[in-house]
């Protein structure tokens, strides 16, 4: 009995102080949400913001800009990132070269990772001049512009460059644990490599996929900075949007702000609350 509650016990002290910050913040923002905020001498409790806030068009267009944005780059990272997991896994030689290039990304921080799309895909950036150089283009400016353009391509592909590598660790960790006679003994009873591949390396790997999936769609739907510093100007990711209504000189708009700081709460723990399903599911299956 002792033995189990030590670990607790250890951990006890730090956890006072992280859910001491997460649980003072998350109940002043709720407060201040419904109108109270007596710095500036709103002492009532009202629906309104909410009620104003969800509504607003402004606040739509930014909530499916952001569902757009994450939706469209977890996609197509968990796609990228199962091909190329499975393309290492069929390596026999150089797998711990090639290990170390795909995680590389991953350890980037988002804003170099910012850096190194403005500075590809602008349009007086390496790939309109690369083109230009070999004769695909007659002026770089022809080169279509894929930032700050209402589409959100530039923080799509931001995304990717940090969320297929991961997606590619995630699942690898599992493929490179099964035996590659598996799919020699499918290949002997006459099934193609497509069919090896979808009825039985895919299914193995499924669980950690809606895991890797749920982590990437949520931090890209909560992300700031990207679409921060490489959105348009409208729409803006709900983030973006949450921000500058906090950074409002008036704080009268106060509560707005943190009507949708709640929104993106709430949606979190829904994604949390996936999460620990999948975990549930991932722990059966090992089980």
């Amino acid at each position: 009995m002792k033995g189990k509650i030590k670990p607790y016990i250890l951990i006890t002290p730090i956890m006072i102080i992280i859910l001491g910050i997460f649980v003072t913040g998350l109940i002043m923002g709720f407060i201040q949400s419904l109108g109270h905020f007596k710095a500036i001498g709103l002492n009532g409790f009202t629906l309104k913001y909410y009620k104003e806030v969800l509504t607003s068009k402004d606040f739509l267009s930014s909530l499916g800009f952001s569902f757009y944005i994450s939706i469209v780059s977890s996609v197509i990272a968990i796609v990228l990132g199962i091909l190329l997991s499975y393309s290492i896994f069929r390596i026999d030689s150089k797998r711990k070269t090639i290990d170390f290039m795909y995680k590389f990304p991953i350890i980037v921080p988002h804003i170099v990772a910012v850096l190194l799309v403005y500075n590809i895909l602008v349009q007086n950036g390496i790939l309109p001049r690369i083109l230009y150089f070999i004769g695909l283009i007659k002026e770089p400016f022809q080169f279509p512009s894929l930032l700050y353009e209402k589409n959100g391509v530039g923080i799509i592909i931001a995304y990717l460059w940090k969320e297929v590598p991961f997606v590619a660790m995630v699942t690898y960790t599992i493929l490179g644990n099964l035996s590659y006679n598996l799919s020699e003994v499918a290949l002997n009873l006459g099934a193609t490599n497509r069919q090896v591949f979808f009825h039985v390396f895919l299914p193995l790997i499924m669980p950690s996929v809606l895991s890797a999936f749920i982590i990437i769609f949520a931090f890209s739907f909560g992300a700031y900075e990207v679409p921060f510093l490489l959105g348009a100007t409208s729409p803006k990711a709900l983030s973006v949007k949450a921000f500058i209504e906090y950074s409002n000189p008036d704080l009268t708009n106060r509560p707005y702000a943190m009507v949708i700081n709640m929104i993106l709460t709430f949606l979190s723990f829904i994604l949390v609350g996936f999460y620990q399903k999948t975990f549930e599911l991932i722990s059966e299956y090992k089980g």
